[in-house]
């Protein structure tokens, strides 16, 4: 079983899907049971069952927006 952070943490989740592809999730843990996990992210909420999680670990959170570049042509 992977040891995950408490609810609240960014994290990523790899999984394998049906299809058996590999996948991840990326963002806010909301929960954890024995038989799945949630994580908020870009592609929405995801639950995912414990037995599909290859590997799972908390990540800092994501770096701040770029400032937009000058041009430098005018």
């Amino acid at each position: 079983m992977v040891n995950l952070p408490e609810p609240g943490r960014r994290v990523v989740v790899r999984y394998i899907l049906p299809s058996g592809q590999a996948t991840d999730a990326l963002g806010e843990l909301l929960s954890t049971d024995a038989e799945s996990v949630t994580v908020d992210g870009k592609r929405g909420v995801e639950r995912i069952p414990r037995p599909a999680i290859i590997a799972a670990k908390e990540v800092p959170p994501p770096p701040a927006p770029r400032r937009p570049r000058l041009d430098s042509s005018s």
